[in-house]
Formats: structure tokens, sequence, C-alpha cells
């Protein structure tokens, strides 16, 4: 059926703290309090990217009080503090989620200079999401650390079963990550955290605002003993901003969580409903595209406590598809399962820490356009759809993970490797090695040096997808790069921090979609590709630097520049995809204070995207080819904030600019949105 070549622990209390940074290497492993401050490391049910966040206030020389944030991060598969991690992670935190005014996951990863947000509409109903100039697909997306990523297509991984209410942070890892979080984290990866409340409260909110939007929200958090319940719901509607883009969605979302002296357990079930008008997403030949999705998925997990962690899981998740070339007249329909278990494990030692993993992961689909052709006795009832699923795919993924860790004075060392063997790549083990450096010179300065080999198998789209404009490829291989990154951290300890970033990736067999010439379909194909550039992001606390009275709040600077170079065996008319990288982005995010509880945040974005797209005129394709024009958008949220309530108002685009981040799809002009939030305790 497939192408051969695709074959929580003792605790350690400090009474003081001595601006030294590195006292907390004593702590590796152990809850750490800080005062009144409790950082313990986050039980996920696979490899934590980044770990607990919070803030203290640290009593100081004058009796000045001093905002600490503490943040114990991961890039490898046991956790380390971020004074200790060898690779840079980047952060969103509650307080710059509450800051932007973000509607999606997708709008709050706009923010961040290292990730290209391509969406199709507002309110990140269709987006791709890629970092340093990888493709939607190269991206592993994690919630509490299950990785939720879909094998039908990375249109779709997405499509998230929770509201912004529910987030406490996004941690997003640059560069390859295999030798973590296994195939599909080749480009690097993004893990969603969601709130972890210390009392019963119940949020509710509303807004409402352009093109007949409206949205309501809410999350209610329950304990009984040690069992924490965290349940949420939202739901919306809107006319759309532009041509063929009204949607209405739908979530809801409960996670569970029970501790004890030998073990913390979690738990999370995720539902997603979507309906949207798709515009001329999937070619320009059709301006009336129509689809529809829905998602499932459950999990749960532990992790033991004691000198021996194990971190047993288990996984699945399920999404239908059903797509309309003209909307009323059924087109494609799919559903794609994954199920997933496990045994993850570290230990620290003399020698430092080891951790050694073992996942078993299945993938299939039933689709009436993508796999190979059941037999008729097999045929199944499309769900949601007048169609019959006729065909299907599965492949079989074993992954072994083996890393080890070393804490020395001013160094970190982290070395390991993934052993991977895919029932459609080939019968046998693939190896990807990785390693990471840091080194600490002073307590404010880290840098950071990391070689990671990643890999990635084709989607089924990428496979079996067939259509006039389009057409997958059976035969394409197996993604595989090398990457290298050259990284400076430098800690806010004085209200000022921030990370710069070399990273170069070498990438064979990477896929594309590809036309030779005018009139042609766009076909699947592998090419090489070297990928270079620079990414650098730095906040300013003003708060820490002129004072709690400050007018200034927060500042957040971010710029990332790549280039790349292709070769291929042949010269192409257009790509579709790798080659619309973004050449610049820069990022701008300012706080401050107006008057008692009001304050404003603005957001300014400027891209220039590389590539270029097909003119179409009339839904016609023709032979001129248009190069992205680079565009800056200014975004503004007012808000009032009180303890049992919020009172906002939004716009986004206020200068009302028309660009496109993806060809022949406009994007919607200004949007403005009001509402409330309201806290209750229980």
């Amino acid at each position: 059926m497939y192408n051969k070549h695709i074959k929580q622990a003792s605790s350690l209390t400090w009474h003081r703290y001595s601006h030294k940074g590195y006292s907390v290497f004593a702590s590796l492993g152990r809850q750490i309090r800080i005062g009144v401050l409790s950082v313990a490391t986050l039980a996920t049910v696979s490899p934590v990217l980044a770990e607990e966040t919070s803030k203290a206030h640290i009593h100081e020389g004058m009796g000045e009080d001093k905002e600490l944030e503490t943040i114990t991060v991961s890039g490898t598969m046991a956790p380390l503090t971020r004074l200790e991690a060898a690779r840079i992670v980047s952060v969103i935190t509650r307080a710059d989620i509450e800051q932007a005014g973000a509607q999606s996951v997708n709008d709050l990863l706009k923010l961040t200079s290292s990730v290209d947000v391509r969406q199709r509409g507002g309110f990140g109903i269709q987006t791709d999401i890629s970092i340093n100039g990888g493709t939607y697909e190269q991206v592993t997306v994690l919630l509490n650390g299950v990785n939720i990523s879909n094998p039908h297509t990375g249109h779709l991984t997405a499509d998230l079963p929770l509201s912004v209410l529910d987030i406490e942070r996004i941690e997003v890892l640059q560069g390859a990550a295999s030798r973590i979080y296994g195939g599909q984290a080749f480009g690097g990866a993004i893990n969603i955290v969601t709130r972890q409340g210390a009392a019963r409260n119940l949020t509710l909110g509303a807004q409402g605002g352009s093109h007949g939007t409206a949205l309501g929200e809410g999350r209610l958090s329950l304990f009984h003993g040690q069992v924490k319940h965290h349940i949420s719901g939202s739901g919306g509607r809107s006319d759309g901003g532009t041509l063929n883009d009204a949607w209405s969605k739908g979530t809801a979302y409960y996670q569970g969580a029970f501790s004890n002296q030998a073990a913390d357990v979690n738990w999370q079930f995720g539902f997603s409903r979507k309906e949207y008008g798709a515009n001329t997403f999937y070619s320009g030949s059709s301006n009336d595209q129509w689809e529809q999705n829905e998602r499932y998925l459950i999990s749960i997990g532990a992790e033991t406590k004691g000198r021996l962690h194990l971190l047993p899981s288990v996984y699945w998740n399920r999404t239908y598809d059903n797509y309309q070339w003209h909307k009323g007249t059924p087109n494609n329909s799919h559903q794609s399962d994954v199920y997933g278990a496990r045994l993850g494990s570290y230990v620290q030692w003399k020698a430092g820490t080891t951790a050694l993993s073992a996942e078993i992961r299945h993938e299939g689909i039933l689709s009436s356009a993508l796999g190979t052709l059941m037999d008729s006795t097999d045929f199944q009832r499309a769900h949601g759809a007048d169609k019959l699923y006729t065909k299907q795919a599965q492949r079989t993924n074993v992954s072994y993970n083996l890393e080890h860790n070393i804490v020395l004075n001013q160094w970190t060392i982290s070395a390991g490797v993934l052993a991977n063997w895919n029932s459609s790549v080939s019968h046998r083990f693939r190896f990807y090695p990785g390693a990471d450096i840091a080194y600490r010179p002073t307590e404010r300065w880290k840098l950071t040096l990391g070689y990671n080999m990643g890999f990635r198998l084709p989607s089924f789209t990428d496979l079996y997808y067939n259509s006039p404009d389009i057409t997958g490829n059976s035969q394409l291989k197996a993604e595989e790069n090398h990457s290298l990154t050259l990284g400076a951290n430098y800690q806010p300890i004085t209200g000022v921090g921030g990370t710069v970033s070399l990273f170069y990736s070498h990438g064979r067999n990477m896929i594309d979609y590809v036309k030779t010439r005018f009139g042609d379909a766009a076909h699947a194909d592998n090419f090489t590709l070297d990928n270079l550039g620079i990414s650098t992001d730095w906040r300013v606390d003003f708060r820490q630097l002129l004072g709690r009275r400050s007018f200034l709040n927060t500042l957040t600077l971010g710029y990332t520049y790549i280039h790349q170079e292709r070769e291929g065996r042949y010269e192409i008319f257009t790509s579709l995809y790798a080659g619309d990288y973004l050449r610049h982005k820069l990022t701008a995010s300012l706080n401050h204070r107006i008057w008692n509880a009001l304050s404003a945040s603005w957001n300014v974005r400027y891209q220039k995207r590389m590539g270029d797209y097909q003119v179409y005129e009339g839904l016609k394709a023709t032979n001129a080819l248009r190069p992205y024009s680079p565009y800056a958008t200014l975004d503004l949220k007012l808000q009032w904030v009180k303890p049992t309530y919020e009172i906002f108002v939004q716009g986004t685009n206020l200068t009302n600019v028309k660009y496109q981040d993806l060809g022949n799809i406009p994007q919607p002009g200004i949007w403005v949105m009001a509402g409330a939030k309201w806290h209750l305790a229980l």
C-alpha cells in the first residue's frame, strides 16, 4: 500500500535570594520555593518544553519590591531550569496574552518574530503555522505536552479545542527537535499550556463587533480534595471580513488533575467544531469553497515521584473534515485517527540526569479521496456528509528516545538520539542524534550551541491528494534536515532581557507543491533547501527600571531575517509554500497605563514575504506571477481591569491595510471588537 521510501519530589526552600542564579542548580528535580513563590516541574504526559511560570516579589535593598519572573524550561526530555537549559525557548506568558487582545492562538503567535502565521481570514479560522522559514507541515503542536499534530494535513493542525481564556502560556522551541518529540518536530515545536487555577472560580466573557461577529466563553474551576477540575466552553459566529469568509465555531474543553505523595495524574478532553467559507483557499478557480471540521481528543498521563520518575501516557485524536469545491456540493470527506501510548522516564544520579522513553503511535485515515481503494464491502458512510469513505491509509510509528544531561558550574551539556521505525518507510530503525551546549560566563549571560537532526513523514494529503489543480505524490521520500543553532540570552534581572539566535538548516527531500510551467497542476515533489537566518527578541520592563508608578509598563521588540537557497532537479514556474517564506518580520508591542485601571496595548507587525503567486482573473489562471508586497499592521487594545471584571475595546489593522498572506486571498481590513469579562469566586 505504501511507497518503500515512505515506508513531585522533595522540596528545597530558599529563604534569601542571593542574586547568584547558579544556586538554582542544587534544586534540579525538586520543588522550589522562594518566599511565597512555588515552582514545581510540570507533570505533562510527554516531554515538557517549558514549565510552570510564576511571578513573585523579592524584597531587596531599601525595601523596594522587584518582580522576578522565574520560568523553568526544558528543551530536553527531563526538566531543566531556565538558567540550566541548553536551548532557548520563547514564552508567551499569560500577561502577554491579556495585553495582546488576541482572539486565537494564531493571533498570539503573530507576536513571536520567529513564527510565520499565514491566515485566510480573521480569528484564526484558517491558518498555517511555521517556524524560521519552514512550512506548515514541519511543526509539532502539543497541548499540555500531548502531540496533537494532524497526519491528514498540516492545514488542520491549528484547529484547537480551547479558547484564549484557557491558555496559561505558549512555548516555542526553534529548530529540529526530533530527538525529544519524535518525527514531526522537524522545524520546531509549539506547546500550549492551559491554566491551572488555585481557587474555585467562574469566568464569563462576551464580545461583539464588526461584520456581525459575536463571541461568548466561560471557564469553571472546581476542587474536590486532591482532585481539580477545569471546564470551559466557547462559541461564536461572523459574517466574515472578506468574500465567502463567514464562519461559526464552538469548543468544549475539560482538564482534570489528581496529586498525592506518590504521583501526579492529569487527564484532558477536547472538542471543537467549525464551519467556514474557504474563499479561494485551495485554488483561485473557485471562490465559493466551503469546509467543516470536527476534532475530538482525549489523553491521560501521570508522573511518579521519587528518585526515578516514570511518565506513562495514552492519547487519542479524531478529526472529521468535509470539504466542498462549491458550497452545497459535497466533494471530499475524511476521518483521521491517531492512537498513541508512551512511557517516559528520567533519573538523577551522580553523572547527571538520564531520560529514556518509548512510544508507539498509529495514524490512519478513511476518506473519499485519500489512500488506496478499499474493498466495496468495507465502504463506510462519511460523517456529516452525503459521501462514502472508499479509501484508506495507515501507518505505525515506533520510537525510542535516549538522552543524558550534565549540569556543571557554568555549563550544561545535553545529548541524545531518536531511534525511529515506521511501517511506511522501511523495516529498519533510523537514528536522529542531537546535542546542545550552554555556557554561562556571568549570571546575566548564557551562550548556547546546538546540532540536531530532524525528519518528517509526508502527510496523507502529500501522498494521495489528486485534483485538477493540485496532485500528491505517492513516491515522496521522508524529509530530513541537519539543524545548527547559536544563541545568546541576556537574563532580565534589571528589567531588560532578550535573546539573539543564529540558525542554519540543511534540508534534503524537502516537500513542496510546485508548477513547472503555466497550465500545470501544482504537484508535490522533493528538493534540497538551505535555510539561514537570525532571530532576536528583547523585552523592557519599565516598572523595574522606573518604579511601579511608571506610565510605561512593558515594551517588546522582535526581528527575524531569513535567506534560503533551493536546489531541485528542474526549474519551476512557481512554488505554493516553501518558496513563500518571510525574509523580514518585525514585531513591536507597547503596554502603558492611561488612568486608574485603564491601560493600552499597541502592537505593530511588519512582514516582507518572498516568493510570488499566480494571478487569477475572473476565476481563471493567467501566466502572470505577482510578488508578495510588504505590509505593516497596527492593533490597539484599551482595557479597564479590576479584580472582578474587565471591559475592553480593541481594533485590529487600524490603518486598514490591504494585504495577503497567501496568494489571491485578501485579508480583512479594520476590525473593531468590544466586550467584557467577569471573574466570580465560588
